[in-house]
């Protein structure tokens, strides 16, 4: 396999308020309620838009008077990229607003956060619609898109360029089950160098990632991508357990003893209760999250049985580097 890194073992024990075991978290920590002044901005840009109707896409924040918004969603990044690493914004009203106007207040708010990028190849969409469209995970099928049960794991993690940052907005919530979870991978890491010394080396290693036919006809199907990378200095976790597996069957490769076992240890760690968040978005509410060194997932999830009802949650992609593409 070639090895685009470094074979690195672990940097010294990371600290700081992005390192946390979910256990140690107060129910509070993470919730970001928009103030009045941010609500009545919010108001605000509905009523010009009624007036002034334009494509959701074609929003730009900067055609609207929204500074306490501005404000909010700046402290938003600043605890992305310097604090606990996910935020829960409480809430847009889905009583006030419909799914169109919901999504275009989304849409601005994500714009104060980051840069939006293509969320496919295919045809570069900017906001991805995550709801169960009935057929099982696999090559070309991406869990995001089942009722399935997700392991922990990052964004992107099969791409050449993966966002920075991750965007979700609850429209709908599942009638049993989809809880989201959150955990910090450098707590991860910390606690995998302590019980693993011996694997974490083998993480700075590539391994194979199945691409989910997001690429040209005739183009590689999988692509190598270390799970742990030394980024600018910083940690960056690239991870989806699935999708390794199958991006080694793609390849048409065995995974060997110390690959396999270094994954097993890193999840029996990630799937530790103790380590996670876990917590039920409601409707209106926004999560923001640190794609570089957070993974998330989301539990099994039974559907209502209206089609008006079914779990359905907005995603964007952000990330203020490289190219719009999805390539980047």
């Amino acid at each position: 396999m070639p090895d685009r890194t470094r074979n690195h073992e672990c940097q010294a024990h990371w600290s700081g308020r992005d390192v946390w075991h979910g256990h140690g978290l107060d129910p509070a920590d993470g919730l970001h309620r928009l103030s009045q002044e941010c609500l009545d901005e919010i108001d605000a840009a509905l009523d010009l838009l009624a007036r002034n109707p334009l494509p959701v896409l074609a929003l730009d924040p900067d055609e609207f008077s929204m500074p306490a918004c501005r404000a909010a969603m700046a402290a938003v990044r600043r605890e992305l990229d310097h604090g606990r690493g996910f935020v829960i914004i409480d809430r847009l009203d889905p009583e006030a607003m419909d799914a169109g106007q919901m999504t275009a207040v989304y849409w601005l708010l994500a714009r104060m956060v980051g840069r939006p990028v293509a969320q496919k190849w295919s045809d570069g969409r900017l906001l991805y619609d995550v709801t169960d469209l009935g057929r099982p995970s696999g090559n070309g099928v991406r869990p995001d898109v089942t009722n399935e049960e997700q392991s922990f794991h990052t964004d992107n993690s099969y791409n050449l360029c993966a966002p920075d940052h991750v965007g979700l907005l609850c429209r709908q919530p599942a009638m049993e089950g989809g809880m989201s979870r959150v955990v910090s991978m450098k707590a991860v890491a910390n606690r995998m160098a302590e019980e693993h010394p011996d694997l974490m080396g083998r993480l700075y290693r590539p391994y194979y990632f199945d691409r989910q036919r997001e690429h040209a006809d005739g183009d590689v199907r999988y692509v190598a991508n270390p799970v742990l990378s030394d980024d600018d200095g910083a940690l960056r976790v690239r991870v989806s357990r699935n999708l390794i597996y199958q991006g080694y069957r793609l390849a048409g490769v065995e995974v060997d003893d110390e690959s396999e076992a270094a994954l097993a240890a890193w999840f029996s760690i990630v799937d530790d209760p103790r380590m996670y968040v876990e917590f039920v978005f409601r409707p209106g509410q926004i999560q923001f999250l640190n794609n570089r060194a957070f993974g998330h997932k989301r539990t099994a999830f039974r559907d209502w049985p209206e089609d008006s009802r079914k779990r359905h949650l907005v995603r964007v992609w952000l990330r203020d580097r490289g190219r719009r593409f999805y390539n980047g």
